[in-house]
C-alpha cells in the first residue's frame, strides 16, 4: 500500500464532511444526515422545525452537485420531499450561509427562490470535486483546504 495515498482525501469523503459541518453549524446531532457521492452527488439534512405556514411539514436540507442547497418540506405521503427554496450562489456555500438561509425559512421569511436554476452543469470540469476532496473536517469553509 502506496503511504501517500490518502483515502480521506476523496470528494465522497470531503461531501461527507461538508454535510457534517453543515449539520454542525445548525446545531443538529445524531442521525440527521446523510451523503451520496452519486453520480450524481446528493445529500439530505433533516432540520428540527417547520415552515410556519407549513407547520405540519418538517423542514429537511437537500443538496446536489448541479443546484446546491435547497429548502424542502417533507410530504404527509411519504413521497419524496417537495423544495420550497433554492439558496444561490455557490454550490458549495460556507456552513454559516446555509444556517442562516434555514434560520430565514424558520422564521418564515422566503429566502433564495422556488425556481430552481442549476448552479454547475452535472459532471462539469470545475473546481467541485477538488474542493470537497480537500474539505477539512471540523472547518465550515468549503474553500479552505
Amino acid at each position: 500500500m502506496d503511504p501517500d495515498l490518502d483515502f480521506d482525501n476523496t470528494p465522497a469523503r470531503g461531501l461527507q464532511r461538508y454535510v457534517t459541518a453543515v449539520a454542525a453549524e445548525l446545531g443538529l446531532v445524531g442521525e440527521c444526515s446523510c451523503a451520496d457521492p452519486g453520480p450524481p452527488a446528493t445529500a439530505y439534512l433533516a432540520v428540527e422545525g417547520y415552515v410556519p405556514s407549513l407547520p405540519d411539514q418538517d423542514l429537511a436540507l437537500l443538496w446536489d452537485e448541479e443546484f446546491g442547497w435547497a429548502g424542502a418540506v417533507e410530504t404527509l405521503t411519504g413521497e419524496p420531499p417537495v423544495v420550497i427554496a433554492y439558496l444561490r450562489g455557490d454550490v458549495l456555500p460556507a456552513t454559516a450561509e446555509v444556517a442562516a438561509f434555514v434560520a430565514a425559512m424558520l422564521r418564515g421569511d422566503h429566502p433564495g427562490d422556488p425556481r430552481p436554476m442549476r448552479l454547475r452543469a452535472y459532471g462539469a470540469a470545475d473546481d467541485l470535486m477538488d474542493r470537497l476532496s480537500e474539505y477539512p473536517a471540523g472547518t465550515t469553509r468549503p474553500d479552505l483546504g
